[in-house]
């Protein structure tokens, strides 16, 4: 067994059937503040383990990215022993968290209804596609699939014209298990306040929708409309790193006196002393592309380390613009220990990143590196009363199982 964790969820268990990344992020968040989560795998395992390059089988990088703090247990969920072990764990989790479609669990017998039977008290939480009171329930659901739906890939047409595109990253899936985490901390505190267990459904095109909404329904917020959809600052054209003599920065001056300082350092007071456009608040959100433009032109004469010591001393609002490598050994990041390097027995040294948040009563830990597949199934087995020969022998049965077409890593 690992040991105890620092965190404030340290006694919760979460029984874990989630896969690729909406739900491994958010119970890897969760496992991070202490939960123990058992990460239930069949076949080749989550496919995420064969994402992408892997010093060693199944242990690919995006997966090393999403599941640590959890023990993978290894299950035929076709076979009688794996369906006992599934029971038993339910009796002793407080969570069972899955994305798999609902038809799948309730054919598998581990719909809502039947887990309750188990134990009342349950916090069952199902990361769906689409909400499922609407027509689109039960729909297969990717992270392109919910940018394009959300109005997301529209952003980048509104901005440089063009088709629509997808942002190059999963933001759906992990803003989506945000939303999912959330949800089982609030499914918890409601238990510990009234004794009740519920199901929780946290639908991905909903989550991720509302999220785009916020800012980028904009005029339309109003009924008839008093402006286009798309928040005017952030979908300028000219939003963006600003070029130097030498390099990129971000530069975000917000107040009227630090636009005015701004300008200033770049030598054009006159812009914001003489020019109606950009005087006020509200005269600079209606033409904020023309102003953003004006930096462009002012950026472009120092480098980004006179930029950098001249904003910072004035106070306004700036930061280097990082490559992804630049941001692994930013000064900051690097001082806090946030990124940092690690050692894992199966994969060698590998960069991880500490829990984000931090708890000065209750500190999230990290206990357990991103476990190989079934590599603690007989301990957990073991931990549901199962014999120390059946618990050896249900792992070794289920890895036998395990095609190995995805370069998933047979045990026992």
């Amino acid at each position: 067994m690992t040991a105890a964790s620092t965190g404030p969820l340290a006694g919760i268990k979460i029984l874990d059937l989630s896969t690729v990344v909406l739900g491994p992020y958010a119970t890897q968040l969760l496992g991070d503040m202490g939960a123990d989560v058992i990460k239930v795998e069949n076949g080749a395992g989550d496919i995420m383990r064969h994402a992408g390059p892997s010093p060693a089988p199944g242990m690919g990088a995006i997966y090393m990215g999403l599941n640590r703090n959890k023990r993978s247990i290894l299950l035929d969920l076709k076979t009688k022993d794996g369906i006992e072990a599934i029971k038993r764990l339910v009796a002793q989790s407080d969570v069972f968290f899955t994305n798999v479609r609902m038809d799948g669990l309730i054919r598998l017998g581990l719909g809502y209804d039947e887990m309750k039977k188990i134990r009342e008290d349950i916090i069952y939480v199902h990361c769906a596609g689409y909400g499922a009171a609407g027509p689109y329930a039960g729909k297969p659901a990717y992270d392109d699939l919910i940018q394009a739906g959300s109005g997301v890939a529209e952003l980048l047409a509104i901005r440089e014209g063009g088709p629509p595109r997808y942002m190059p990253a999963l933001m759906a899936d992990k803003v989506s298990g945000l939303h999912a985490a959330y949800a089982t901390l609030a499914g918890l505190f409601s238990r510990q306040k009234t004794g009740r267990g519920q199901f929780i459904e946290a639908p991905m095109f909903e989550s991720f929708t509302a999220f785009n909404l916020v800012e980028n329904l904009f005029g339309h917020t109003f009924i008839p409309p008093l402006a286009q959809v798309a928040y005017t600052r952030s979908s300028s054209p000219n939003r963006k790193p600003y070029q130097t003599k030498d390099g990129y920065i971000g530069i975000l001056p917000y107040s009227d006196a630090q636009w005015a300082l701004f300008f200033k350092l770049g030598g054009r007071p006159e812009i914001m002393k003489t020019d109606e456009r950009f005087i006020t608040y509200k005269a600079r959100t209606a033409n904020i592309n023309a102003l953003y433009e004006l930096v462009a032109e002012v950026a472009l004469t120092k480098t980004s380390a006179e930029w950098l010591h001249l904003l910072e001393e004035a106070d306004i609002p700036s930061m280097n613009c990082n490559s992804i490598l630049d941001a692994v050994n930013d000064p900051h990041l690097r001082g806090t220990g946030f990124i940092h390097e690690r050692q894992h027995p199966a994969v060698g040294p590998y960069v991880a990143m500490e829990h984000p948040v931090n708890f000065t009563g209750t500190p999230a830990d990290i206990r357990i590196e991103p476990p190989t597949l079934g590599q603690h199934t007989a301990e957990v087995l073991r931990e549901l009363g199962f014999s120390g020969e059946d618990a050896d022998r249900m792992a070794r049965e289920a890895s036998q199982k395990n095609p190995n077409e995805s370069g998933g890593r047979k045990i026992g």
